[in-house]
């Protein structure tokens, strides 16, 4: 075969073995290869990358050369680098994404749950008082929500819900290779709470789990793959703080998750949300909104005081492109309940009140429940997380 008669298109098929380890995908699929040219001996080829320092950038040129120059009449690979625009960019991780859904393992949560990853850059913004306070107020409109408590090292969740009885187990289905855990449950207005976190699991809440990454990791699968959660419209996982290990695990195992982002008004905690939504995307994880906890006391006059500062909310959803669903006030009755096991969303207070219009807006427009009785496919697998989010 001389030179000329090597075209783009072997160019381009032999580009489909070259893959973005990241992605998941080969370079061509993706849409990251903008031209593919041979001449005179020099195979040229154009690619863009999701950022201009991609770290993977090396991986990708070495596979290229080694494979393009294969091709008979091609003794030289010239390498052009782009940056994919932002659209560009997005239709590549939904790609991605889709591929990590389509090959996930299977895990215990039903294929029609929409699962709400509730996360933040630091510790003490309030994100497990957000996580059960919007479980309560979507179980209060007739919703079965489930809880993750997926903070294994600072459960809280247990007592912040009221729910104190130890984790069971059932015996193996006979389609089964072994038991299953059982989630404890609480009755919530017309709808049902199924709760699971260690602090379930453990003798007392003062024990401490002292567990490596990679233990921290197995828990949250086992959390998935073996615990029986039956039907849950919604299920709503309190992230450990950070970007770590469990982080990355629920990423990989449950492609379908959604985030959303919870701060406080100061700059500080605004500035470390930022990683979290950075490793979101990095992830494929849709970003639904932001929640800024703490946002001001009002005293009974009415004066209010942004005792944590102002704007962090709004400033985050700018930067990262996502609704501020709502600012939750300062109240002593927020923590008393938690405290005592009585969310506000279950009371009166205005706290509560801004709960359940968050609750209303998820429902309603960010991240409605998937209605099986409309849906045309026949199997559960045909249908739910294939769903685009509104």
């Amino acid at each position: 075969m001389s030179e000329q008669s090597v075209n783009e298109s072997e160019v381009l098929t032999i580009l489909r073995g070259v893959m973005d380890p990241e992605l998941g995908d080969n370079i061509v699929d993706l849409g990251m290869v903008r031209s593919a040219y041979v001449e005179e001996g020099t195979a040229h080829i154009t690619i863009a990358l999701t950022t201009a320092g991609c770290p993977l950038r090396a991986t990708i040129k070495r596979d290229c050369e080694t494979r393009v120059s294969s091709l008979p009449g091609v003794s030289r690979v010239q390498l052009h680098w782009d940056e994919l625009t932002a659209d560009e960019r997005t239709r590549v991780m939904e790609r991605a994404r889709a591929n990590a859904r389509d090959t996930a393992a299977p895990t215990q949560i039903p294929a029609r749950a929409r699962v709400i990853s509730v996360a933040s850059g630091k510790g003490g913004v309030g994100k497990s008082s957000v996580t059960v306070n919007l479980a309560t107020a979507l179980a209060s409109k007739g919703f079965t929500v489930g809880v993750l408590d997926a903070d294994i090292w600072g459960f809280s969740i247990p007592r912040m819900l009221g729910v104190d009885s130890r984790l069971s187990a059932r015996p193996a289905d006979p389609d089964e290779d072994r038991g299953k855990i059982v989630p404890d449950e609480k009755k919530e207005g017309d709808g049902l709470l199924k709760v699971v976190s260690t602090g379930l699991m453990v003798e007392t809440e003062e024990t401490a789990l002292m567990w490596r990454g990679l233990m921290l990791a197995k828990a949250v699968e086992q959390f998935l793959h073996d615990v029986d959660w039956g039907e849950v419209d919604y299920l709503l996982i309190d992230m450990p703080p950070g970007t770590g290990d469990v982080q990355m695990a629920l990423a990989r195992l449950l492609p379908q998750a959604e985030m959303m982002v919870v701060t406080t008004p100061a700059v500080s905690a605004q500035k470390v949300a930022v990683r979290v939504a950075d490793m979101a995307r990095r992830s494929h994880m849709p970003i639904l909104g932001v929640i800024e906890n703490m946002s001001a006391f009002t005293t009974p006059d009415g004066t209010s005081w942004p005792l944590f500062g102002e704007g962090g909310g709004q400033r985050l959803a700018e930067e990262i492109g996502a609704p501020l669903l709502g600012s939750i006030p300062i109240e002593p009755a927020v923590s008393a309940g938690g405290d005592t096991g009585k969310p506000v969303a279950s009371t009166g207070s205005k706290a509560g009140e801004i709960f359940h219009e968050i609750a209303d807006r998820i429902v309603n427009e960010i991240l409605p429940p998937v209605n099986m009785a409309e849906c045309s496919a026949s199997s559960m697998t045909e249908v739910p997380v294939a769903l685009p989010s509104e």
